[in-house]
């Protein structure tokens, strides 16, 4: 596997394997007080629509470092994620990112800290959705 950017690709993401289509790898960088961690997609690969839960604070903000991917929240258009893009997740929305069917595609995860945090996975992606994109 080439390397994509100065960050490691990681792991194979198999602790979350079921909330993806297509393969992931992670690397965590820093865990405590905030988790930090490098998410690498392979082409085509997403993880399915979810929510970053939080009673105060909370959110995820993502740094693309390499590729090109997508951002999605539902009811609103997809978009492009290209090295340097930063997108800020407020708790409670619902998203899903992924790389084009095209390219590779990695960004940093930085979860906000929070009250009562958590992760609720809804569905998959459907492919006609994923399908518009280019």
């Amino acid at each position: 596997m080439e390397e994509i950017s100065q960050f490691k690709i990681g792991q194979p993401n198999d602790a979350y394997k079921q909330y993806f289509t297509g393969q992931s790898y992670l690397d965590m960088l820093c865990e405590s007080p905030e988790s930090i961690a490098t998410v690498t997609f392979e082409p085509a690969c997403r993880n399915f629509w979810h929510i970053h839960d939080a009673k105060e604070g909370g959110g995820q903000i993502l740094i693309c470092t390499a590729g090109r991917g997508y951002y999605q929240e539902w009811g609103k258009d997809a978009v492009l994620m290209k090295p340097g893009d930063t997108i800020v997740i407020p708790a409670g929305v619902k998203h899903w990112h992924g790389a084009a069917p095209d390219s590779w595609f990695q960004h940093l995860a930085v979860e906000v800290p929070g009250t009562d945090t958590g992760t609720t996975w809804c569905e998959e992606v459907s492919e006609k959705e994923y399908g518009k994109l280019k």
